[in-house]
């Protein structure tokens, strides 16, 4: 950008030629004629002046047939000039003729008028005029040459009707224009105001055309213009937004050097340009230069380098130069300490963040309400939920109003921590405040409620977010659908599945992975693959979690091929395995009792570098322990370890079951030795397991042993323990010390539950007192904790002493007390069915029990094809094993020994 010094003040910058006749027309070829023409024009202009000057009605005088017809344009022209040194006269005329004669001026009355008008010092009417006459939308040449034709025909003395030109322009937003105008005054030897320039400047900055604010000012300065400092400063600016900044710093040279009147404006437009090109210590050293100038910094320079040094990441400076700013008696913006305390929130420096605003908040600043939300979410990730509502708090306090994305993030993070009652609290206060409820909230409840409450309130939510018109999105869906999976309701799952695709809501892949989960705890395979398919077919991409889940799913039914199937399809589509998708391909060849390949497969994977963590190791452990392998699994241990994957305490409770299984005294105690060594104290877990090996094992010493133990080293027995023990008591007969415990139970903190009650019933049942079974299950009915086990439970104690009648009226009675059966208590009924002979009465129940859902397992359809033998129903057998086969089951020994031993008794 070429800054040359300025020429020497041209001598006679306005040049006056000789008047030419504005109205003059198209010369006649009969000079007669045409003199004769003018003759009458000059009769009926002297005729119009005494109309005007007179005092007779306007009105009544330009309603005159003979005026009226010959009134033309020029003949308002002539009156105008005749008039220029009475411009308020003038004005008048031109008003009265457009506004009650509806006459249409020429361009020509416009602008002899504007330049009487400012040579009266009527700025305003003449501004006004000019904004009129632009809105005819002419080209800015013609404009400019009509208003330089009435100029050197007036001889004005003054050019400011060009000035309010170029300004008009410049208010329309036709800065553009406004520029040829200026052109075209140089090529005329005019100079527009300064103050015209700034404006155009000034309008030229706003639509971003900085090239041509610098051309305009080198021009300016060339034919001798001296500028002010807001000259200078658009210069600076204009340098600045195209990244010259050290040509913007000669800019200012030349101003200090030029006496120019220096501004502190100016300096705070070097330093926002140096700290938006990261050059902030630049800007810092521009500040501290400014006393030198004669000029203090002001709350904008100050909140212009708290941007900048937040921009380079320079934040306890920031910090340092906001609390001088204060001290100096300046307030900071809104947006400086927004950006402060965002940027610390960002840095991880959430404490420094929070206690920032609190000191502002003394000052009277408070940050902007997105800033605010953006520190409040910081807080509540963070797990600093008293800081996050002290926050909240104090917005109320500073006249900050929260928003829904306020309560939002609120709600949302005490769901997400199972408090539930708060989340409910603040959603309270989001309606009393009149905040418009939106979907967030809502999911956010309905999400903690399953996660942490109960599904019916999620239900009674989701049904209020509808009543109120609030449209349910996919994620709300999703949470409902995933408290249904987890507990076991896939009827109910799949029924919002299909209710959310006939509202056209698409399921994404989190839908698909929580159904298919469910599904796959439920060993639904089928279904979850058919569930799978579905989701490719509809271009829902499966990630790496639904992928896991089927492998999962698959490896636990002993279905490892299709797993691994599963493992290579994922690498072709660029997924990544993880830890999560190979430990249950390691258990399902353990479960298939294929451990050596399980080995080989961990071989494998360590040899190409696949990091795998405790839990798979885990798993291979297990397997070896399962199959009494316990040298190997004590192998396996130190290979692990020497590939940099440390034991934990699931691994060691492996290898402590496998060694109690093996009754490796010597070994047991050297694993417990081991994990003292290595700074691991056995948990709950490993010495229920080892209480519930004993128990099992009927070794009660033990058992009681390992106990005090327990008690001793200050670990708490669980209501899992307590009822491990239950258990092997009851089961050796010990039911004076089984009860003991129980009492210990009721008055402690581990309270009994179904389980514990279930090791007396069970005891009772098979010692067929039923009556004090009864007893203990109707304790149970009123303390909730009856289920359909326990039932179960009672139900086979009856069937088994032939009180077959007992047994079904335990049937209805379960369902009145809302406990519904399930495939094995099904399963019971249908056994003592067939056993009767009495098939029809088994397929009956065969049907209600599908008619219901259940999907009866290989037991049931055992305990049906066994029925159907014994009745000489064949064929009905034989279409029973067919559709357990569709089902996904595979049909075992007993199966096939009772369709041959039906067969041979048919044939």
């Amino acid at each position: 950008m070429k800054l040359a010094r300025p020429h020497r003040p041209l001598a006679n910058p306005l040049i006056h030629s000789k008047p030419r006749n504005l109205c003059s027309s198209s010369s006649s070829s009969n000079p007669t004629s045409q003199d004769n023409d003018e003759n009458d024009d000059a009769r009926f202009v002297f005729t119009l002046s005494e109309v005007v000057r007179g005092k007779q009605s306007w009105k009544l005088a330009f309603n005159d047939p003979f005026i009226s017809a010959t009134l033309e344009p020029r003949h308002v022209e002539k009156v105008l000039i005749q008039n220029v040194r009475n411009p308020r006269l003038a004005l008048r005329l031109f008003n009265f003729l457009g506004l009650h004669r509806s006459f249409s001026h020429s361009t020509a009355s416009f602008c002899i008028l504007i330049h009487a008008l400012v040579q009266g010092n009527l700025f305003w009417p003449a501004s006004s005029l000019l904004q009129t006459l632009l809105l005819r939308g002419l080209n800015p040449s013609e404009v400019f040459q009509s208003l330089l034709n009435s100029y050197r025909k007036l001889e004005c003395s003054s050019s400011v009707g060009f000035d309010l030109l170029v300004q008009g322009y410049v208010q329309n937003k036709r800065v553009l224009d406004g520029v040829l105008v200026v052109r075209l005054m140089r090529e005329c030897e005019m100079l527009p105001e300064v103050r015209t320039l700034n404006a155009l400047l000034n309008g030229l900055v706003k639509i971003r055309h900085f090239n041509l604010v610098l051309q305009l000012f080198d021009e300016m300065i060339n034919v001798g213009l001296r500028p002010d400092v807001y000259m200078y400063t658009a210069a600076v600016r204009s340098l600045c937004e195209l990244k010259y900044l050290d040509k913007a710093k000669e800019v200012i040279r030349y101003a200090e050097s030029n006496t120019c009147e220096l501004s502190v404006v100016m300096y705070n437009v070097l330093i926002h340009g140096l700290c938006k090109c990261q050059r902030v210590w630049e800007a810092v050293e521009v500040k501290n230069m400014l006393g030198q100038k004669g000029l203090k910094a002001d709350m904008v320079t100050y909140c212009t380098l708290v941007l900048g040094l937040c921009k380079v990441q320079e934040f306890e400076v920031g910090v340092e130069l906001m609390n001088e700013m204060i001290e100096l008696g300046f307030v900071p913006s809104e947006a400086a300490l927004s950006g402060l305390m965002e940027g610390l929130r960002r840095k991880g420096k959430i404490e420094d963040a929070f206690d920032l605003v609190k000191r502002m908040g003394e000052v009277g600043v408070v940050p902007n309400l997105f800033a605010y939300n953006s520190l409040l979410n910081s807080l509540c990730k963070d797990g600093k939920l008293d800081e996050a509502e002290l926050l909240f708090d104090n917005m109320g306090k500073k006249g900050m109003f929260p928003n829904d994305v306020t309560y939002s993030i609120l709600i949302d993070s005490f769901c997400r921590r199972g408090m539930l009652d708060a989340a409910f609290r603040y959603f309270d206060k989001m309606i009393n405040a009149g905040v418009k409820v939106t979907v967030y909230p809502y999911n956010s409840l309905i999400s903690g409620q399953c996660k942490f409450g109960t599904l019916s309130v999620a239900e009674s939510i989701f049904c209020e977010m509808m009543n109120k018109g609030v449209v349910p999105t996919v994620v709300t869906y999703t949470s409902l659908i995933s408290g249904y999976c987890k507990e076991g309701e896939m009827h109910k799952a799949f029924r919002l599945y299909h209710e959310m695709m006939e509202k056209g809501i698409t399921p994404n892949t989190y839908t698909f992975s929580v159904i298919i989960s469910g599904l796959c705890r439920a060993n639904m395979m089928a279904e979850a693959t058919k569930l799978f398919d579905e989701m490719v077919k509809r271009g829902v991409l499966p990630n790496e979690v639904t992928y896991n889940l089927m492998i999962d799913g698959h490896c636990r039914q002993g279905n490892t091929g299709r797993g691994f199937e599963l493992l290579d399809e994922m690498v072709e589509k660029g997924l990544v395995p993880d830890t999560y998708t190979y430990r249950p391909l390691i258990s399902g060849l353990c479960l298939t009792g294929r451990v050596s390949e399980a080995k080989k497969f961990v071989d494998d994977l360590h040899k190409e570098n696949y990091k795998l963590n405790e839990m798979c190791y885990s798993a291979l452990l297990h397997g070896y322990c399962k199959e009494g392998r316990l040298h190997d699994a004590l192998g396996a241990c130190r290979e692990m370890i020497e590939r940099g994957v440390d034991m934990d305490l699931v691994c060691y409770a492996v290898l402590i079951c496998g060694a109690l299984k093996q009754q490796d005294t010597g070994r047991l105690f050297g694993l417990f030795n081991e994990m003292h060594n290595q700074g691991l104290r056995p948990d709950n877990v490993i010495y229920t397991s080892m209480i519930d090996e004993y128990g099992k094992a009927g070794k009660l010493d033990k058992a009681i042993g390992v106990w005090d133990i327990m008690v001793g080293e200050g670990c708490l027995p669980n209501v899992v323990t307590y009822t491990a023990l239950v258990y092997g008591l009851c089961k050796a007969g010990y039911m004076d010390k089984a009860e003991l415990l129980l009492k210990d139970m009721l008055v402690g903190d581990a309270f009994p539950n179904h389980v514990t009650y279930g090791c007396f019933l069970n005891h009772l049942s098979k010692e067929g007192t039923m009556e004090k079974a009864l007893q203990l299950h109707n304790d149970m009915l009123a303390g909730l904790s009856a289920n359909t086990v326990t039932y179960n439970i009672l139900i086979r104690g009856f069937c088994k002493m032939g009180k077959f009648q007992e047994a079904s009226q335990l049937l209805v009675e379960m369902t009145v007390n809302g406990i519904y059966p399930d495939c094995v208590t099904y399963s019971t009924f249908i056994y003592e069915y067939c056993r009767r002979g009495n098939l029809l009465e088994a397929i009956k129940l065969w049907d209600v029990m599908l008619d219901r859902g259940l999907k009866p397992d290989i037991l049931a359809y055992n305990f049906l094809i066994y029925g159907c033998c014994v009745t000489g129903e064949i064929t009905k057998a034989f279409e029973l094993r067919d559709d357990m086969m569709r089902r996904g089951l595979k049909p075992n020994r007993v199966t096939y020994n009772t369709l041959i031993r039906g067969t041979c008794l048919t044939s």
